[in-house]
């Protein structure tokens, strides 16, 4: 179930809000402009799936996307848990980041935990199958698909070139909740 949790971001231990409402969840986060949204899933895929299967079964959602919002490339992540790269995956996005276009994910599969630092608040975003999240560029975040990941998401980029982070050196990620296996 997806779910929302706020902490400042001076002190992890305490939970200012919590919510696992799609509604409230998309709410609240658009109200940092950040987007959730809960869409259809059409097909059973599951970690591990051919991603031209996974890109045809949601093209309709995909196209209406992509031109509503311009973005110019779109591609799959499937990670299952024996992945042989996992531990080194995961460490590449549990630093904080950002990004000079939007961050956009549809999980079609599985769970990961978005953590975004806006203004002085963590936004603890717990996506699973049928969330679309869009981070938008410049947004101070990390991602994590914790210790066993399963899951299928498609990203879509407006840069041709796919996922570029700036890395801001702050360690705050590290003072945050991390996803259980």
């Amino acid at each position: 179930m997806s779910r929302l949790r706020v902490y400042s971001d001076s002190d992890a231990t305490r939970i200012q809000s919590e919510t696992d409402c799609g509604e409230q969840i998309a709410t609240l986060l658009a109200g940092v402009g950040v987007r959730f949204e809960r869409w259809p899933t059409v097909a059973e895929l599951r970690a591990g799936a051919d991603p031209e299967t996974v890109l045809a079964a949601y093209a309709e959602p995909i196209a209406k996307l992509k031109h509503a919002e311009g973005y110019q490339a779109v591609d799959v992540v499937s990670l299952a848990p024996e992945h042989p790269q996992r531990d080194q995956l995961r460490q590449k996005f549990l630093n904080e980041h950002t990004h000079a276009e939007d961050e956009v994910r549809f999980f079609v599969d599985g769970q990961g935990l978005f953590s975004l630092h806006i203004n002085d608040c963590v936004y603890e975003v717990l996506c699973h199958r049928g969330d679309l999240i869009s981070v938008p560029a410049g947004t101070r975040h990390w991602f994590d698909m914790g210790p066993a990941p399963s899951f299928v998401a498609i990203r879509l980029f407006t840069n041709p070139e796919g996922w570029v982070a700036q890395f801001t050196g702050d360690d705050i990620a590290e003072r945050y909740p991390r996803l259980a296996a």
